[in-house]
Order: structure tokens, then sequence, then C-alpha cells
């Protein structure tokens, strides 16, 4: 009967509002927005976790119309959208250091499936960005998630996210600066690619003769390999670094 008592149709209508606010969480945010998480996984999930934040929504009036409540839950949809952007360009950063990487090694058409995006990727791309997963995990960072839902609870009322210019100008300089991140990652292989490429055409101009079909390319991918063990580390500590700051920036702004 207490139960009953509750589903008052203000109760209800945040109830919707605070599900919506889960459901774009989920929908868009990196690791949730994957193909390895089932759509019904994702909206279970959204109801269990509403009905575990529901008690630490503010008591307050609902006072919405039928046109307001429609667009207080478009905008609780875009709350979710606008938010995991902040995660996705770090997420896209790795992804264009590890394509770019690809390329210059040559293993472009060394390509699989990925059944985490769903489209074609290099191998390598595969395999850093697992290890990026797997980091991003390590760092509880599903946890960080939920936490910025319960700090979006007492600093946006349900129902009243408004877009604002700063947030605009934020990721317009988080994409502009994703290329910068990327190719910062991918400096080290790259530079050195460049440099094995230099000598293998300076050997080709002194000895003609000499196969770079049967020789140079394989000699690159091994030293480009080796050199990617050695540098894994320090791209997983930027990639980490850069995920913290989409964190404290989701946090300012939101």
């Amino acid at each position: 009967m207490e139960f009953l008592s509750s589903l008052t149709d203000g109760n209800v209508g945040f109830f919707l509002l605070l599900l919506l606010r889960f459901s774009g969480i989920f929908a868009f945010f990196p690791f949730f927005d994957n193909q390895l998480v089932p759509v019904s996984v994702r909206g279970a999930l959204s109801f269990f976790m509403t009905l575990l934040f529901f008690p630490l929504i503010p008591h307050t009036s609902f006072n919405f119309t039928l046109e307001e409540f429609l667009l207080a839950g478009a905008m609780e949809l875009l709350l979710g959208f606008l938010a995991s952007l902040f995660l996705q360009v770090v997420f896209s950063a790795i992804a264009f250091a590890t394509d770019s990487i690809s390329f210059s090694m040559g293993l472009t058409m060394a390509s699989a499936y990925d059944p985490i995006s769903g489209a074609q990727k290099s191998i390598v791309g595969q395999v850093i960005a697992m290890l990026a997963i797997v980091l991003a995990l390590s760092v509880n960072f599903h946890h960080f998630v939920f936490l910025f839902v319960a700090h979006t609870l007492s600093s946006i009322p349900l129902g009243g996210f408004v877009l604002r210019g700063d947030i605009i100008a934020y990721l317009i300089k988080a994409y502009a600066n994703m290329f910068l991140v990327g190719f910062a990652m991918a400096f080290p292989i790259l530079g050195l690619i460049l440099l094995s490429d230099i000598i293998f055409g300076m050997i080709m101009k002194t000895h003609p003769q000499f196969n770079l079909l049967a020789i140079g390319f394989p000699v690159k991918i091994a030293i480009a390999f080796v050199v990617i063990i050695l540098v894994i580390p320090a791209i997983m500590v930027r990639f980490k670094n850069e995920l913290n700051a989409a964190f404290l920036a989701l946090h300012r702004l939101f």
C-alpha cells in the first residue's frame, strides 16, 4: 500500500524523466554503446538504475504540461548525448592514433570485424582499443558515470537542462584537440617508421638490387611492433589523463 500511495502523477513523471536521463547515458556513453551490450540489457540497466537513484531526486512539485513534459524528456536525452561526446572525444583520439599507426605500417588492409563498433577496423587498432576499455574499467570508469548522474541530479533538476554556450565551446575545442592528442599518441611510432622509410630509400639509391618488398616491409613492420610494445604504456597513461580531464569537465559544465 505504501508503494501504491507513492504512485502520484508527480512521482511517475519524475520517474519517467530520470529513466530518460539514464537511457541517454546507456545509449550514448562509451563502453555502454557498443554492439556487445544488447539493447534489452541497456534498457534493463536504465530501469534498474532509475529505481536505485529515484530516492535521490529532490522533492519538488510537478508542474509540467504535456508539451513541457515532452520537451523535458527530449532535453534529458540530449543531456546524455552531449555528456557522452565529452568521453567519445577521448576514445576517438586513440582510434585516430591507431588508424595512423596502421596506415604507416602498411597494415590498413589487415582489418577484421570489430564486435564493439560493428565495423571493419585494423587489427592494431582493435588491440589498443580493447586495452583502452580494460584500462577505463580498471580505473572505475563505470563508477564515475554513475557518480556523474548523481551529481547532475543535484545540479540540474529533472526537466531543467538547458543547452549552454560553454558546453558547445568546450566540445568544439575538444574535437579540435582530438587530432592533436591522437597524433601525440602515435608520434613515436610514426617518427620511427618515417626514419626507417628514409633509410630504406637511401639503401635503394645506393643498392638498386635491394628488394624493398621482400626485405623492407617486413623489417619496417617488425620495428613498428617493437616500438608499439615499448610505448603502449605511455599511450595508456595519456589516455587515462585525457579521460580524467573529460570527467572533470563534465562535473564543471553540468
